[in-house]
Order: structure tokens, then C-alpha cells, then sequence
């Protein structure tokens, strides 16, 4: 440890932590604090926040800014020295971080599964044709489309107390959400069933934690990284490299997501689906997923990203576009 941290950490014994106020978010600052004050001895506040990905709720993501909306405001805390830290569920922060900020760490990953939720069936099959399901995310509809095509698949926004309620209205038959929160807030009994991996393939980053700082703080930076989950963070770097070489947003439907590292290496695996035909009521008859992996031996950082590139490559030539190049009108 050098002596410039040795001098940092003795000053930098209380921080604060900026947190979107939802019980979710508040569990995961919570559990970050936890590791602070036992690991490190550090004191820690929380500093509640509302974001506008909580305040809007009557449109989806991909229709008014897209993930940053969760975040933009913590980073505003962090600007402003009202907070030092930010916590949040990985696949929520953007692919590019704003200039200035950086990910200091990622903690261990909880079931990065999706899960399949219902007070009268037990799995997707059991739905009645017709069926309402309930989600906001793009690349839950391709895959839940590509699984059932005959299901009406309805936005679902808000909160996750907020989500389970409507359910409970009778607004929906089913609705799909991450079985990491779930099974964070000891509402693992919700869970009627877990998709298996190959028919619903989880988000880049999903189930894990992210920390996030203003790239200045090289004491925050050092410290955090005593608290990092390796495998987990190499995991969800090749993750999220394929997501930013295709243009990652909330409005491409897109999946990733690695087993691994075993004795072969880690497996990546992605799924693509097109984003013209992927809202209800486009008209457009959905295409086929393209779907694509990879198996490579990941030790570090660079070698994560390349597999990610690698798996974007495969994607693309599968006939996957770059969210930033709108498929051609018909005809031209």
C-alpha cells in the first residue's frame, strides 16, 4: 500500500454514498456501506435521490433517454461533492461513462437470470394464448416474442414494489423482471420460475453491482478496488463490450452474457434482435435473432474486450446493425 493512500485513507473515513431512494437501490447503498464500514472502517451516510428514470413513468426507457436517466443526477451529487460515491445495478449505467467518471468497482454478481412472475401460472408455456406480459425492456420482448409470438406484451414501468402491485391488480398475466432484485429484497418466493439462459438470454451486466466516482478521486479508486469481484467484473467488461460496439442502448434490443471462466476459457454469448419490429404495433413482421458466441481464455481487462469485439463482429455479420445506422426504409 503506498504512503500517498495510507494518508488518503486516514482523511477519507466519512463518505457518502448517492442512491436512487427506491427499496432496491436503498438495499444495494445499504449493502455497499455494509462492506465499507467492516472492510475498509470507513464511516458512510446515504444520500437519497430521485432520478427522471424514476420520475417518468407513462413512456419506456428507449423512448426518453435511455439508462442515463438513472444516473445523471447521482453524477450531479458527485460534481458537486455532495456525494463521493454512486451505487448502481450495473446494467442501468451506460455503456460510455461521462468524461470525468469512472468505475471503480464491481462487487460480486447475484443470479443474473431472468425471472418469469405470475399469481396463476407457473411457467411461460402454461400462459393461455393471447396472454398479457408485462415488461419495458427491448430485449425482453424479442426473446419473449421469439418464444411465444402469440403473447400481447404490454409496457411495465416503475419501481419493483410498483411492478409486483400492478401485477397483483390483475394488470397483467405474467410479467418478467431480474431475479437478482427479487431475490435482494427476500422476495425470492415471487419467483414462479427462472429462465433457463437459452431461451432468455440476461442483459450485459445484469445481477451485478457497480461503483462509480469521479475519476479524480485516485484515493476512492484505490481503496474501492480492494473490494472487487474479479471474475465478475472480467465477466461483465466482455458484456458490456459488445453492447458498445453495436451501439449499446435501451433502444436496441440486445442480450450478453458469459459463463465462466472454466478450464476451456469464458463463453459469451449474445443475441440480437431487430429493433424496427421489436415494439408492439409496428406493423412489421419480427425478424429472426441473430445470435452469436464465443469461447477465449480472459485474464485481464484488454482480453475481455477483445472477446466482446470478437462476439460484436459475429453479431454483425449475422445481419445485426449498429443502433447508430436505422435499418433502410422498404424499398430503398
Amino acid at each position: 500500500m503506498s504512503a500517498e493512500f495510507q494518508t488518503a485513507e486516514k482523511t477519507a473515513k466519512k463518505v457518502v454514498i448517492a442512491t436512487r431512494e427506491s427499496r432496491l437501490a436503498l438495499w444495494q447503498a445499504e449493502h455497499v456501506k455494509a462492506l465499507l464500514e467492516s472492510r475498509l472502517g470507513w464511516q458512510v451516510e446515504l444520500l437519497g435521490m430521485t432520478t427522471q428514470g424514476d420520475q417518468i413513468l407513462d413512456r419506456s426507457l428507449s423512448k426518453v433517454g435511455g439508462k442515463g436517466l438513472f444516473v445523471k443526477e447521482l453524477e450531479v451529487a458527485l460534481t458537486e461533492g455532495r456525494a463521493d460515491l454512486a451505487v448502481h445495478s450495473l446494467k442501468d449505467v451506460p455503456m460510455d461513462l461521462p468524461e470525468g467518471f469512472a468505475l471503480a468497482c464491481v462487487l460480486e454478481r447475484e443470479d443474473p437470470h431472468d425471472a418469469f412472475v405470475s399469481n396463476r401460472f407457473a411457467t411461460l408455456a402454461d400462459l393461455p394464448q393471447g396472454a398479457v406480459v408485462g415488461t419495458s425492456s427491448l430485449r425482453r420482448l424479442v426473446l419473449l416474442k421469439a418464444l411465444r409470438p402469440d403473447l400481447k406484451i404490454e409496457p411495465l414501468r416503475g419501481n419493483l414494489d410498483t411492478r409486483l402491485r400492478k401485477l397483483d391488480e390483475g394488470q397483467y398475466d405474467a410479467i418478467v423482471l431480474a431475479a437478482a432484485g427479487l431475490k435482494r429484497l427476500g422476495l425470492e418466493s415471487r419467483i414462479r420460475s427462472v429462465f433457463a439462459q437459452a431461451d432468455m438470454l440476461p442483459a450485459a451486466g445484469q445481477g451485478a453491482l457497480g461503483i462509480e466516482v469521479r475519476a479524480d478521486r485516485a484515493d476512492l479508486v484505490e481503496a474501492l478496488a480492494t473490494l472487487a469481484d474479479k471474475p465478475t467484473w472480467l465477466a461483465v467488461t466482455a458484456e458490456r463490450t459488445v453492447s458498445r460496439a453495436m451501439g449499446g442502448s435501451c433502444s436496441m434490443p440486445l442480450a450478453a452474457f458469459t459463463q465462466g471462466p472454466g478450464a476451456q476459457g469464458m463463453q459469451l454469448y449474445a443475441a440480437w434482435g431487430d429493433p424496427a419490429s421489436a415494439e408492439e404495433g409496428s406493423g412489421l413482421a419480427p425478424k429472426p435473432l441473430v445470435h452469436a458466441q464465443k469461447t477465449a481464455i480472459v485474464r485481464n481487462f484488454e482480453e475481455a474486450e477483445a472477446l466482446g469485439e470478437a462476439v460484436a463482429a459475429q453479431l454483425r455479420a449475422g445481419g445485426a446493425v449498429w443502433a447508430a445506422n436505422p435499418p433502410a426504409a422498404p424499398g430503398a
